[in-house]
This record gives C-alpha cells, structure tokens and sequence, in this order.
C-alpha cells in the first residue's frame, strides 16, 4: 500500500505542475521523482518477503474473512507479479537512459504508458489480493487517487497540448552566435505571449504539432522588459539542436512555460554574483539584461567561463558589463583569466564583503556548479544566497 501510494504521486511529480515545483525547482522536483520511485521499489522488494509463514490459500474455518491469509488466486497475483517487474523496468530503463540506442521521445512514451500500466495493475492487485488494501471503505481512497494519476496524464498529454494550440508562436530569426551555438527568437502568433520572471526555461516544440512528444527545455535568454518576444541561446547537443539551423522563420512553434524558479526578484542584497558555464550563460542573460533595462540599482558582476575564445557569446554586450572571461585552454593572447571556475579563482575576483552579503545564480556544468557552491559555502555564503537549478533533460 506504500508502495502504490508512492508511484500514485509520482505522477503529479513528473506534470511539470508549476504549482508544485515553482518554490523549489523543476530540478528538486525531478531528483525527489527520482528518489520516490526507488524507495516504491524498495518497498516492492520487500512486500513479499513480509509473508514469510502467513498460511495461503483458500477459506479456513478459524479465518471466515480471509484476513490472515494469503491468497492464492492466480489472477489476484499474476497482476501484482506483472506490476513488480514493471517497476523495475521502468526505473533501471530511466537509470540507464542515455546509455540506451533510442531518442528521449520514444523513451518517454514508453515511460508514460508504462506508467499508466503499472498503476492499473497495482489498483487490480491492491483490490483483488489484499486484505486491508481491498477493504470497500479503502477502495474508494485507491479509485480516487489512481483517478487523479491518470488525470495527470489526460491533463500533459491532452488538455494542455489543446490549450496550447490556442497560443501558438513563429520563428522570427534563427542566428548562429557561434560555431555551435544558436540564438532562436519567437514572436507570439495572435496573443499577447506569456509573461515570465528573468532566468526561468520553457519546454520548447519547433515544427512539430502540440500533441508531440518533441519538445525540450531552453532557458529563456531574454528579458521579460524586451517585450512579448522571447529568445533562447541554444547549444548543438542532441537531435533537435543539430538541425536548428534548417529552421526557417515563419515556422510554428510551441512552448510549455515558464518554469523554474533561478529569479532574483525580490531579493534584498545590494549586489547580484552571475557565474555562468557555457551555454548555462542563457538564463543569466537574462538576469543580466532585465536589471539593466529596469535601471535596477543593484551591482551586477557576470563571471563567464568557456573552453576556448569561439564560443564566447554577445562578448560585445558582456564587455560593457562587470564581466570576467574564463577559459580553460586560451589563446597566446589571451588577457582575461585562465583554467576553470573554481574556488582560487572566486577568490580573486570577488572581495570578502562579496562573498558575505552578495547573492550568487550559478548555471552550468554540474561539475562547476559543485566546486563554485562549495567554495562559496567554506567562504561564509549563506545557502538562502545561493540560487542555482539543475535539469539534465535530452
């Protein structure tokens, strides 16, 4: 019974509800999904072997309501026996994704459906083979909340697609910023756009109907100040990216947004420490530009960190900024910092008084983004100062 509780709320994790992950971070909401359904298959692991001696089979006369002994109906098991290898399934495939020779939109579908499988057998196995579980005052209770799990599902999958068709965009520009690096600009297509916060993501869909599973998550890199328009910074990756410089403008595209909650807003420090890996620079963008466009008062210092010089973005913008520029393998002539974003670094660059009172976003690389945390933490930083989200996403 946990453990189909469990995998009951899962699914209300996994909607992108931004009710549920705008306090904490899709990426909070993400790694807690991931943790529940270990801990559901830890309980499924153990739910067998908690009968160890319990006679089975059919009536007895010292038990006429059969709630001191297992069943045996084959039907009644063969559901449950179905649901534990399903879970197990479904989480090592989830494990095991990236190492897999299959597109994240074939893996997720899978997903899905065997998730919509899975808990229709646990409530078949819950009823038929339990003895608390298939009490009919509780039957209601598992009804109601496998209903509302597969209403999740109805909701991803069906309604917010329909809604979306309602609020369609087009592709105004797509430009190349660097030699694997895309600006790709929208345009609201008959409404008046979203409105969103400086640093958050949306769910991107380029050419492809809103009902597809074609979708996946940019930073936003502009300011909400610009307008209704909106931009992304996008890094050739996966499919998708590759082929972003075919899109043509005109092409209709779709978001699912805003998420996340990297927002400044009000925040009481009087200075604002960006620091940015590759293209995790994105939603900092965006930070960056909306403080200026608002005349915020708050200092801004950007440290902006790449592998080599070409991958710089809107390195004229950022040069009238407080900008540090980091590379790991630099040019010969090369004036600005060198080798990686780390704790010696940080601590060149920033002041004590910095380190103890600033507030500090931080996108990147996971690697970085461990280091820099950190050094700011054996420095003093408050971890209520320290604003950072993590989502690793095909």
């Amino acid at each position: 019974m946990l453990g189909f509780s469990i995998i009951l709320m899962e699914f209300l994790l996994s909607g992108r509800f931004r009710v549920i992950s705008s306090s904490v971070g899709m990426d909070v909401t993400m790694r807690m999904h991931q943790l529940m359904a270990r801990t559901a298959l830890g309980f499924a692991l153990l739910h067998p072997l908690l009968y160890q001696g319990t006679p089975s089979g059919g009536h007895r006369p010292w038990d006429v309501s059969r709630q001191l002994t297992i069943t045996t109906d084959f039907p009644a098991l063969a559901s449950g026996i179905a649901a534990y290898l399903l879970l197990f399934i479904l989480i090592a495939s989830a494990i095991v994704r990236k190492t897999l020779d299959y597109k994240y939109e074939t893996w997720r579908l899978m997903h899905g459906l065997g998730a919509l499988v899975l808990a229709c057998l646990l409530l078949h196995h819950t009823v038929y083979a339990g003895r608390y579980g298939g009490h009919p005052q509780l039957n209601y209770l598992w009804l109601t909340m496998t209903s509302v799990a597969i209403g999740t599902l109805l909701y991803v999958y069906l309604i917010k697609p329909l809604r979306q068709v309602q609020k369609a965009w087009r592709v105004a520009s797509v430009t190349r910023l660097t030699p694997k690096q895309w600006e790709l600009r929208l345009t609201p297509d008959g409404h008046q756009g979203f409105a969103f916060q400086a640093g958050q993501f949306a769910w991107l869909n380029v050419g492809h109907s809103p009902f597809s599973l074609h979708e996946n998550p940019f930073s936003i890199s502009s300011a909400p100040a610009d307008g209704p328009a909106i931009s992304f910074v996008i890094k050739e990756l996966g499919d998708f990216t590759c082929e972003l410089g075919q899109v043509t403008p005109g092409t209709t595209a779709y978001l699912d947004g805003p998420h996340g909650n990297l927002s400044v807003n009000n925040r009481a420090e009087r200075g604002i420490v960006l620091v940015a890996g590759g293209v995790g620079i994105a939603p900092l963008l965006s930070i960056l530009r909306q403080t200026r466009m608002n005349t915020d008062q708050r200092d801004v210092k950007l440290i902006y960190g790449n592998r080599i010089e070409e991958q710089i973005v809107y390195r004229e913008e950022l040069s009238k900024e407080d900008t540090i520029f980091v590379l790991s393998e630099p040019p010969e002539n090369w004036c600005g910092e060198t080798g990686r974003i780390d704790g010696p670094l940080l601590d060149r660059v920033l002041s004590s008084e910095q380190f103890e009172s600033w507030l500090f976003v931080i996108c990147g690389p996971n690697a970085m983004m461990d280091t820099v945390e950190n050094h700011l933490i054996a420095r003093g930083s408050a971890s209520q100062r320290i604003l950072s989200e993590r989502f690793d996403y095909d």
